[in-house]
């Protein structure tokens, strides 16, 4: 198959997708955040996440969309000429029985667990940061500056900490759905 043929295949946009979404949240969670947290003073860094976060769970959110539209299905036989004939490919081929475990839970996972993120607890998370915010201006001092703090910013701190650890999890709940899926495709294809 010419490299132009590719263009038109949807297995190429299934591997696209996929390297693209686990890509990214590799790279957002293991080096690009950390690496931000240590390297900008607080407010800066937040700044910075409030505004990746929206684009990073939104682009977690579509591509697994994508992954099912474009799911490759079973090659069944290979011509001499390097045309597979494939059975099961798509979304309806996704929805069958025997691909259930292997494929839509997996990517049912990776969108469900980046549409929570960017529709509740992103949102959540930027409401109890701006209260953060205003809380500091009451007590005249930051929520991160040591020493007692007033009820409502414990109260926030904790909120803030409570839901940004069900964040992270549910990030990496969808990042081993996304490694696992990768040995599904790697059959696959």
């Amino acid at each position: 198959m010419s490299s132009y043929a590719s263009l038109t295949d949807p297995k190429a946009y299934h591997i696209l997708a996929y390297g693209t979404l686990l890509g990214s949240t590799m790279f957002q969670t293991f080096i690009a955040g950390p690496v931000a947290f240590k390297a900008l003073p607080r407010p800066s860094f937040s700044s910075l996440q409030s505004a990746i976060f929206p684009v990073f769970f939104s682009i977690q959110s579509v591509l697994p969309v994508v992954l099912a539209l474009t799911w490759p299905g079973k090659k069944v036989l290979e011509t001499a000429g390097g045309l597979a004939v494939r059975e099961g490919a798509g979304l309806k081929g996704l929805l069958q029985n025997d691909n259930f475990w292997t494929g839509l839970i997996p990517v049912a996972i990776m969108f469900g667990t980046a549409f929570i993120n960017l529709t509740v607890f992103g949102p959540t998370t930027m409401k109890v940061m701006k209260e953060r915010k205003h809380q500091e201006t009451k007590d005249g001092k930051r929520y991160y500056e040591a020493g007692p703090k007033s009820p409502e910013m414990q109260r926030l701190n904790k909120k803030f900490a409570t839901l940004h650890g069900i964040s992270s999890l549910s990030d990496l709940v969808g990042l081993f759905a996304m490694i696992y899926y990768g040995f599904v495709i790697a059959e696959q294809i």
